[in-house]
């Protein structure tokens, strides 16, 4: 029919909301990383370019990774966090992302269940049991 029009795109709010209830989709890897890890890795570039602008690339660098004191720079305010960021944050990050991925592919493995592993377990403890002392 020549008088019908299609519907108009859905404007920004109606995306982002359709974008915002899709993550629960994703598998819990990518929405880790997604909803949790991407967050802090931007606070922590963010404070990488604040502290390689203020003390210069190399001593923020070096800050981050320990070899530097944030006591041996100047401005020092700026280096502070930084340098719990890369004692503490940048760490439990790697170790959250490796946790996740090692506990999914441990999921997809898994062929039973817990309590019929259990079951299995208890069925062969108690055969051996009575063909040893009965």
């Amino acid at each position: 029919m020549p008088g019908i029009q299609p519907p108009p795109p859905p404007g920004l709010r109606r995306r982002v909301s359709r974008w915002w209830r899709s993550r629960d989709a994703l598998s819990r890897l990518h929405r880790w990383l997604l909803l949790r890890a991407l967050p802090l890795l931007a606070v922590f570039l963010g404070l990488f370019a604040l502290n390689g602008a203020l003390i210069g690339w190399t001593d923020a660098y070096n800050v981050l990774v320990g070899i530097d004191s944030p006591a041996d720079v100047s401005p020092q305010l700026p280096a502070w966090p930084l340098s719990i960021v890369g004692w503490a944050a940048i760490p439990a990050l790697v170790g959250g992302a490796v946790g996740y991925a090692v506990t999914a592919q441990i999921q997809t493995h898994r062929t039973q269940e817990l309590t019929e592993i259990l079951d299995e377990l208890r069925r062969r403890s108690t055969a051996s049991v009575n063909s040893d002392g009965g």
